[in-house]
């Protein structure tokens, strides 16, 4: 590789943050907010899952060009995009489970088909699906594709798990969030006593940080006759925006590097 393309190599990379617990911290919030935000568009504001989806995808490619684009690690930039990643996956999960009547059961099957997918075909492309893959823009959209695919997938996993109708299993938000956030303990124990693929645990963790965070925002805007808090999905939106800002601020991140373990 000559030093013309290993720099544009290295500038790709590091607008991938390193994963540390800063950034699981920051995941859920933003997975969090995505449910709430996404909400807020398509039942408070009452534009529907449809329009609301179209809103989202215009933002999420918006932000995916400004990502690619970008000759280094903005965390602002990147964060922005993970929330728009978490909102229209929500809304897509929502369109798909109650608008096209697939319900819960139907949506995860499809999701997780599409996801599968989208890690089959980046891997047989590139040869690898690891953070430090990522060294090229085509590299770049499979990285976000496959992220929005995960975060639809958390949401339908989410719904399903905790909700009553449309073949929901009925366990309520908050053995969701328990359920979710034990796997999340199970697979951070796989990580620190075994050699499993740390490229696995990465998008196992990820894919479960989205039902956990959807459980959780379930829980904060539902009404309390759904065993929610009611909380003002706008409100509970702003409030968890903040939070991710001032985590930005004071949590240290940097690029992730191609001598970096990967994950």
């Amino acid at each position: 590789m000559n030093n013309n393309a290993r720099s544009l190599a290295e500038s790709a990379v590091s607008k991938v943050p390193q994963v540390t617990i800063g950034f699981w911290v920051i995941k859920v919030a933003a997975t969090t907010v995505g449910e709430t935000g996404g909400d807020w568009v398509t039942m408070s504001l009452k534009l529907g899952y449809l329009i609301g989806s179209a809103i989202f995808a215009a933002i999420f490619i918006g932000l995916v060009s400004g990502q690619i684009k970008a000759e280094r690690f903005h965390p602002f930039l990147y964060w922005a995009t993970i929330v728009a990643t978490t909102t229209l996956g929500t809304t897509m999960a929502d369109f798909a489970d109650r608008s096209l009547g697939l319900g819960y059961p139907g949506g995860v099957a499809i999701v997780f088909g599409l996801l599968i997918a989208s890690l089959a075909i980046w891997y047989k492309v590139e040869g690898t699906v690891s953070v430090q893959s990522i060294t090229t823009p085509k590299a770049e959209w499979f990285y976000w594709i496959t992220i929005l695919f995960s975060q639809t997938l958390g949401t339908a996993l989410g719904d399903w798990v905790a909700g009553k109708d449309r073949g929901g299993l009925g366990l309520g938000y908050e053995y969701g969030a328990l359920i979710f956030g034990a796997g999340l303990v199970i697979i951070a124990a796989l990580y620190f006593w075994t050699k499993i693929s740390r490229t696995a645990l990465f998008w196992s963790a990820f894919i479960l940080t989205r039902p956990l965070g959807a459980t959780l925002g379930d829980f904060l805007d539902k009404p309390v006759a759904q065993g929610g808090l009611h909380v003002s999905r706008l409100y509970a939106s702003l409030i968890l925006l903040a939070f991710i800002v001032v985590c930005i601020v004071f949590i240290p991140q940097r690029g992730a590097k191609r001598t970096e373990e990967a994950v």
